[in-house]
């Protein structure tokens, strides 16, 4: 049906092509259209050919676009191009490339097609129009980053910079601006560090688009004290300012910090806008402040005169649906001046996993028009808790039949400014076998601290030894372990991760963090979880006493060996517990991570007191207990 409607289209405006050289010239024929619509006319009969992977069409269409003139058009060219890489005529493709060269096109034409292509999401082929290129300037440059950004590709938007920084072209704000984004969207953070040092290196004054950009990366690179320097140090005249740094926080898990925020925005006359709520919304919803959530939304209207859009009351239905209160998401949903969107859905259906609610989860499934991998591996999530198996093979068959498939969760690490990435089960690291020994390790210690696998979380109808081994090897378990392998003990950790964290995941990277006495970070696609001895810190308020955390999990007997060695107390303990158990090869390997994290606090406590010139250090060490 959608062909056939493709095709009507096709023939209706191909009609209103073949009518252009009736009323006139060849040579007139630019001027022409220089005042008319009638090119327009011709990208849509190509975007036509495209849906209808009508290649023929296409390809007559091509021959007019240069007899009439048209081929000075960036914007066709880069349609016809996409076209027939659609339509996989990669042999016209490159014809219409070399034959776009030869003719009389300069650096501003050939900038427009390349931006026509990363629009189009043909960033492959811009690749190749850009390094035929005869001469560059430094929008050509721009145009490849922010495209190549743009369309998700962020590792070869960091490569391409660094070629450009081996030119003879110097970056400008624009260049920055992009390639802070792609940091801050890998959460690269020796590469957001690289790059800031870059910009003061050459000079580069800070405005208000880039002071928000440099709040954003590091806000998205886990370090949101940075941020908060960088927010200290601008000038804070624009709201786009703030909106960066309320959304940091928001993401950070701070919504207290957000809200102080609001309240010093509203005391230095910064009017909010409707982006400065989402912010406020959001931090409300991941933190459950349901009554928070209901005041900042109605002072949207009442104060401001900002009518909720619907990215705000999506926010509330979230809202409403981390903190368990279903039927007000819906009714909300119910109420809203406007037609509710697939994310408002999402949002809902979401709720419905975590608090096992079919029924309603059904509901929302019947109102996304354009079914997601996600939505269908939310609703399958939903019955195979109940443990309604039937209904969650009836989901998995009714994917095959739709052709859609599950997004693979992948998670990366980045490392000595080398970004390692990571996929379920995946065994094609380099470093595979010594990553595994440490994993390995880490389950069988986690074991004998009591932790349970929630194995109602897999998918599928098999056994719990299966389900078992299904979660060991999540993506985010192979980067941490990959962590652990490769830094020093104390060395806090962060990883990024294409989708949510599940609740396995979560759990079981909060007991590795207390067994080892690490800072662990964990940034998913919603949020940042933090993990440091106790749990997440968000739980905390700010300025509360890491020691009195280390105390609280660790009433063993020697927790009062004082403030300045409790941190070494706890690690002397974990470090008895692995001494004495008899565990496989893995478990052998972790306990020497955990003596030599001992043995280097003990060297920092040490060079401490010499510094200090204290000699009472000594005194408070407990002894270490081996067999």
């Amino acid at each position: 049906m959608q062909r056939n409607g493709v095709k009507k289209l096709a023939q209706q405006t191909s009609t209103a092509i073949r009518l252009i050289p009736s009323h006139t010239s060849l040579s007139s024929s630019p001027d022409f259209l220089h005042h008319s619509r009638d090119h327009r006319t011709v990208c849509k009969v190509l975007e036509a050919c495209k849906l209808a992977s009508d290649y023929r069409t296409a390809s007559a269409i091509h021959t007019r676009i240069f007899k009439l003139g048209y081929g000075t058009y960036p914007s066709l060219v880069a349609t016809l191009m996409s076209t027939y890489l659609q339509c996989d005529r990669l042999v016209l493709a490159h014809q219409l490339l070399d034959q776009v060269f030869p003719s009389d096109f300069n650096v501003i034409i050939l900038n427009l097609i390349i931006e026509h292509l990363m629009k189009l999401g043909e960033y492959g082929f811009a690749k190749k129009v850009f390094h035929k290129m005869p001469v560059r300037d430094v929008v050509t440059w721009n145009l490849m980053i922010g495209g190549y950004v743009r369309n998700t590709r962020f590792e070869e938007a960091l490569s391409l910079f660094r070629k450009m920084l081996g030119s003879n072209l110097e970056p400008d704000k624009f260049t920055f601006a992009s390639i802070m984004t792609a940091c801050a969207r890998l959460g690269a953070c020796n590469h957001a560090l690289w790059v800031h040092g870059l910009m003061t290196e050459k000079e580069i004054e800070l405005n208000a688009i880039l002071s928000s950009a440099l709040i954003d990366m590091y806000s998205k690179c886990g370090k949101i004290q940075t941020a908060k320097e960088v927010f200290n140090s601008a000038d804070r005249n624009d709201v786009s300012i703030w909106n960066a740094m309320i959304n940091g926080l928001a993401v950070h898990g701070l919504p207290f910090d957000a809200i102080a925020l609001f309240s010093m925005m509203e005391g230095e006359h910064i009017l909010p806008d409707s982006i400065t709520f989402l912010g406020i919304l959001t931090a409300c919803s991941h933190s459950g402040l349901v009554g928070e959530g209901r005041k900042y939304f109605n002072l949207m209207s009442s104060r401001y005169t900002i009518q909720p859009q619907i990215e705000h009351y999506g926010a509330m239905v979230d809202l409403f649906g981390r903190a368990g209160q279903l039927e007000e998401a819906y009714a909300l949903i119910e109420a809203m001046p406007m037609e509710p969107d697939v994310v408002i859905w999402r949002a809902l259906l979401s709720a419905c996993r975590v608090y096992r609610r079919p029924e309603l989860g059904e509901v929302a499934i019947a109102k996304i028009s354009r079914l997601k991998s996600g939505d269908c591996v939310l609703l399958s999530n939903i019955y195979c808790s109940m443990k309604r198996w039937e209904s969650a093979e009836e989901v998995r068959e009714m994917m095959k039949k739709k052709g859609i498939r599950k997004i693979r969760g992948r998670s990366w690490i980045e490392l000595g400014g080398v970004i390692h990435s990571f996929k379920a089960g995946d065994r094609s690291h380099p470093e595979m076998e010594g990553l595994y020994k440490v994993l390995e390790g880490l389950i069988q210690r986690t074991k004998l601290e009591g932790f349970l696998p929630e194995t109602e979380l897999v998918l599928m109808d098999i056994s719990e030894e299966e389900k078992e081994g299904n979660l060991n090897h999540h993506s985010e378990k192979l980067a941490l372990a990959y962590g652990i392998l490769k830094t020093s003990p104390g060395t806090e950790i962060m990883i990024s991760k294409n989708l949510r964290i599940c609740h396995d995941c979560h759990n079981w990277i909060k007991m590795v963090s207390k067994l080892l006495i690490r800072v662990i970070i964990v940034r998913d696609r919603i949020r940042f979880h933090r993990f440091e001895a106790i749990g997440e810190s968000a739980e905390f308020p700010e300025g509360f006493d890491v020691s009195i955390k280390y105390s609280l999990y660790f009433k063993d007997g020697r927790h009062d060996c004082g403030s300045g060695n409790q941190a070494f107390s706890s690690r002397c303990l974990n470090s008895q517990l692995l001494a004495s158990s008899k565990e496989p090869e893995g478990s052998e390997q972790i306990a020497w991570i955990i003596i030599l994290e001992n043995l280097m606090l003990l060297w920092q406590g040490l060079v401490h007191s010499l510094a200090s010139g204290s000699g009472s250090f000594f005194g408070h060490i407990p002894e270490l207990e081996t067999s």
